[in-house]
């Protein structure tokens, strides 16, 4: 039996129930398949729009809170810019205390931060499109082998920020590596904070599939971003980067 409920998002809920555990549902053939376009010609249903309403203003009303001010737009560039870096340096910031453990250094990638975090007056709504997406941090160990591969995809590809630690660039190759102002040692492991979705190899980073060790800490990507803001105005302070030079390309 097919039951509809009503959510508090105002969308509906569709619950398929099984009535008897005698016997499987099975498709009828009978049921008649109607092609209907979705487009500007079909009408809202006014019953519909009358309940869905006071959801509507409540999500609004969330969407437009200010939680920051930022003095300059931050936009997203190749290897290092103050978007990439703003947020890198707060996915550390605000992993290290939800983590047993001790964390090295933070990544994301450009693919991910979908719009710039606009001058002025940062409402929820902006980070929302800043990050789309319903991902989750989580904090890697990486073998020596696993990080130099890391490293030289980012050195490479371009596409990847990283916080607490700097690298040079020779012939598409990252070389003297540096991680929280130490040299890279081979031979250790290391641990990084990134997201869900490229921990499992998303965005062509399937070194990161080789792990020694995967841990969530509980917390979301957008949600890191939003407390990290609300943090800084708690403090008076702006929405700003540190924009120390991290990626040094040679010729």
């Amino acid at each position: 039996m097919l039951r509809i409920f009503p959510k508090v998002t105002g969308t509906f809920l569709l619950v398929l129930s099984l009535v008897s555990c005698q016997r499987s549902w099975q498709a009828s053939p009978s049921l008649a398949q109607t092609d209907v376009p979705v487009d500007k010609t079909i009408v809202a249903d006014p019953q519909v729009e009358q309940q869905i309403a006071p959801y509507r203003e409540q999500v609004t009303a969330k969407m437009n809170e200010i939680i920051g001010n930022a003095p300059v737009e931050l936009k997203a560039a190749d290897y290092q810019s103050p978007l990439g870096n703003f947020v890198v340096d707060l996915m550390l910031e605000e992993a290290r205390p939800l983590y047993k453990g001790h964390i090295d250094m933070a990544t994301t990638t450009n693919g991910g931060l979908r719009v710039p975090i606009p001058l002025g007056q940062v409402s929820v709504g902006s980070i929302f499109e800043l990050m789309p997406f319903e991902n989750e941090l989580v904090v890697l160990a990486l073998d020596g082998q696993a990080v130099q591969e890391f490293f030289d995809i980012a050195a490479e590809a371009k596409y990847a920020p990283i916080a607490n630690a700097t690298y040079k660039v020779k012939d598409g190759k990252a070389i003297d590596i540096r991680i929280g102002g130490q040299s890279f040692d081979p031979v250790k492991n290391y641990t990084i904070v990134t997201s869900d979705y490229l921990a499992g190899g998303g965005d062509n980073l399937n070194v990161f599939k080789r792990a020694i060790k995967s841990e969530k800490v509980g917390l979301m990507m957008r949600d890191a971003i939003i407390q990290h803001i609300r943090q800084l105005t708690a403090k008076g302070l702006p929405v700003g980067a540190d924009t120390a030079n991290r990626v040094t390309i040679l010729p």
